[in-house]
């Protein structure tokens, strides 16, 4: 990578970027959402503690999901438990389209002050990852405790045990009057570069994996956040003493909520009707609520 290259670089804000080191046998993606995070976020009153989590979970899922090649492809990521002030969490990426939601206890969460912990908030819960892949109709899905600190944690815990690829994830996010910004970086070590290649055992110790979870280590929250600092600069920061470094800019990120009223008519036909009939109202309507976008659909079938 080139100073000039780096320089040249105007990656901000809603942009996947795509980096390899061939001769570290590592992969990368690097984002910051803004404008696209703040959409998802008005659609719901989410206090502070929802909103930062949430927001740490739609980063995680765009560089999650930006590793699926099939333009149709999808990454969705699920929190889930039974006995947390939030019950659910889920967030799902295709094709640059990002959508997430969060259900929790609003009366519960207040009680746990300003700041509190992942355990706090999900209690004995899990994070569930499903790749659904378009090309070959296959699902993909690893399950793992919601244990660590943060979300990142455990991502980073499913990638270790599920697809034993040594893997590095860090995080930053800013909320204030301004709106909210969160940035991300994924890196992980892919012996001999083989991406479809068998893995038997992780060598967590190996020398390339250890130089590059330290370089990448030490990328801030700070850096990640800095709307004055493009993606290529932070890349330039961490790796210019590399010999080859390959950045790609991928998909631009949109909000992804995918209802329509259309869509919920071709839903709603595959019902009989007389299951048709009870769920309409006394207007002879059937009100749709969706979670993501936080509207209701009034679909009238006549």
């Amino acid at each position: 990578m080139s100073d000039d290259a780096a320089s040249a670089g105007t990656t901000g804000f809603d942009q996947v970027l795509t980096f390899t080191v061939p001769e570290r046998n590592a992969r990368g993606r690097i984002v910051r959402l803004g404008p696209v995070l703040d959409a998802v976020i008005a659609a719901h009153a989410y206090p502070a503690p929802i909103r930062h989590l949430l927001a740490e979970a739609m980063v995680l899922a765009t560089l999650l999901g930006s590793l699926l090649k099939d333009e149709q492809s999808q990454l969705t990521m699920q929190a889930q438990t039974q006995d947390g002030v939030i019950d659910l969490l889920v967030c799902d990426y295709r094709s640059g389209e990002l959508r997430g939601y969060v259900r929790f206890d609003r009366a519960r969460l207040d009680e746990l002050g300003p700041s509190p912990t992942l355990h706090a908030l999900f209690g004995d819960g899990y994070l569930a990852i499903t790749f659904d892949l378009a090309a070959t109709g296959q699902r993909y899905q690893g399950v793992v405790p919601l244990e660590g600190e943060t979300l990142a944690a455990a991502c980073e815990s499913y990638f270790l045990q599920s697809e034993q690829i040594p893997t590095l994830i860090r995080l930053g996010v800013r909320s204030d009057s301004a709106g909210c910004v969160a940035g991300g970086m994924l890196i992980q070590h892919l012996p001999e570069g083989e991406e479809g290649r068998e893995r038997l055992h992780v060598q967590l110790d190996h020398p390339e994996w250890e130089h590059m979870r330290i370089m990448g280590g030490s990328v801030s929250p700070t850096e990640l956040v800095d709307p004055d600092l493009d993606l290529e600069t932070v890349l330039w920061r961490l790796f210019h003493e590399e010999r080859e470094v390959r950045v790609e800019r991928g998909k631009q990120i949109v909000k992804g909520c995918r209802c329509s009223s259309d869509y919920y008519r071709s839903v709603l036909a595959r019902f009989g009707a007389a299951e048709r009939a009870e769920m309409r109202n006394e207007e002879g309507l059937i009100l749709v609520d969706c979670a993501f976008c936080s509207k209701v659909f009034e679909i009238d079938l006549d």
